[in-house]
């Protein structure tokens, strides 16, 4: 679990001036900060691997794809987090700092995040209505977990593991992945 920085409540306001400010990321939970920490080889592989896949897929749309550094906000939870990747084809979700409308949100699982990404994460993300596609990513081990929301706006959960494809839609794009994709040039210990 990250680090409290404050134990002080701030404002949504002051939380996103410090961050522009900050060479630390941070994300926000209702008044509190908490500092983010780095990440490993694979985890960076598997991030970049989705990204590259996602960006190809987004060209000549409307829709963007962002990589670590771009917020997802969750109003519902007062919260703003960093998520390793998000894929946004809504037209006003705009602000050049977080976006709150996201088709897609992935997480790369990690010892020190996992329980948060499971838990805390899935609940607040599931609360955007844009959402419909949550994935957590293995690092260790070539295994991914899909929530999707289906059209009469429940969840389904699919395991891929080993191998599989991955139906991503996110109107326009109708994006499949595959676990080799994801995990190209990966080496596990």
């Amino acid at each position: 679990m990250p680090a409290t920085v404050t134990n002080l409540p701030i404002s949504v306001e002051e939380y996103l001036d410090g961050e522009q400010r900050s060479d630390i990321r941070h994300e926000y939970i209702a008044g509190q900060v908490f500092a983010m920490a780095g990440a490993s080889e694979a985890h960076n592989r598997i991030a970049g691997n989705l990204f590259f896949h996602l960006r190809a897929a987004t060209r000549g749309t409307p829709c963007g794809v962002f990589i670590s550094d771009m917020k997802a906000r969750v109003a519902a939870h007062e919260s703003f987090y960093y998520p390793d990747v998000l894929l946004s084809c809504a037209p006003d979700d705009a602000d050049p700092f977080y976006k709150q409308a996201p088709c897609l949100i992935a997480e790369v699982l990690s010892p020190s995040t996992e329980l948060t990404d499971r838990r805390e994460k899935l609940i607040a993300y599931r609360a955007l209505p844009s959402l419909r596609h949550y994935l957590l990513v293995a690092q260790d081990r070539r295994s991914v977990e899909h929530y999707a929301r289906d059209a009469d706006g429940g969840w389904r959960y699919r395991a891929y593991d080993v191998e599989g494809m991955i139906d991503l839609d996110c109107p326009p794009l109708r994006p499949t992945l595959t676990l080799a994709d994801l995990y190209e040039d990966v080496v596990f210990d």
